[in-house]
């Protein structure tokens, strides 16, 4: 076939070219998903994470082996600080300045939970109504980010107890940052 363009000019062979690397592509597409699908197979932490509002089976595969043992991370401010989904902060004179995203971290599993944001909040009301109780406050940037941070103490939750995902009945409790900047400095004495 030839491929003609606007000034009536026809180039051979380049929409049989162009043909296949889309098949190409759409093969490579399909071998992706049949990867995904045999690391999903039987992995019960997969499964766990899936129950995750906002977590598909690409998103599951891919947290749980981005994180591996979860038993790195003793609390889920630890996995928020892996994943790059803190602040960065500087103190200077006794005040405390919250920048932006460290971005240290792991940028995959940051991706994998930024991504899931949106699928979270169409999905779950208790979810939708953080992220845009958030968003009339900070804005849709800073809600994105907290509402990540909050998928990914769900994941924590969920990997460090051996479970599936359970729906929380009533209001979950909003986790304290645990920092040296903190805690009490020592009496002077």
């Amino acid at each position: 076939m030839a491929a003609c363009g606007a000034a009536g000019r026809c180039r051979p062979g380049l929409l049989d070219s162009d043909l296949k690397l889309f098949d190409a592509v759409q093969a490579r597409i399909r071998e992706s998903d049949a990867q995904v699908q045999t690391l999903a197979t039987g992995d019960p932490r997969v499964r766990w994470v899936r129950g995750i509002p906002g977590f598909g089976r690409f998103f599951a595969v891919l947290i749980v082996h981005e994180i591996g043992d979860v038993r790195r991370f003793p609390t889920p401010e630890k996995l928020s600080a892996y994943a790059g989904l803190v602040p960065s902060i500087h103190a200077s004179g006794g005040k405390v300045f919250h920048g932006r995203l460290t971005k240290q971290g792991n940028k995959w599993l940051r991706w994998a939970v930024i991504e899931a944001v949106r699928p979270a909040v169409a999905s779950d009301p208790e979810l939708r109504q953080y992220y845009e109780r958030l968003r009339q406050r900070k804005g849709p940037n800073s809600a994105k980010v907290a509402t990540a941070r909050r998928l990914l103490l769900l994941a924590h939750r969920v990997l460090s107890q051996e479970r599936s995902y359970r729906k929380p009945t009533g209001v979950i409790p909003r986790p304290q940052p645990r920092t040296a900047l903190m805690k009490p400095l020592p009496a002077a004495g």
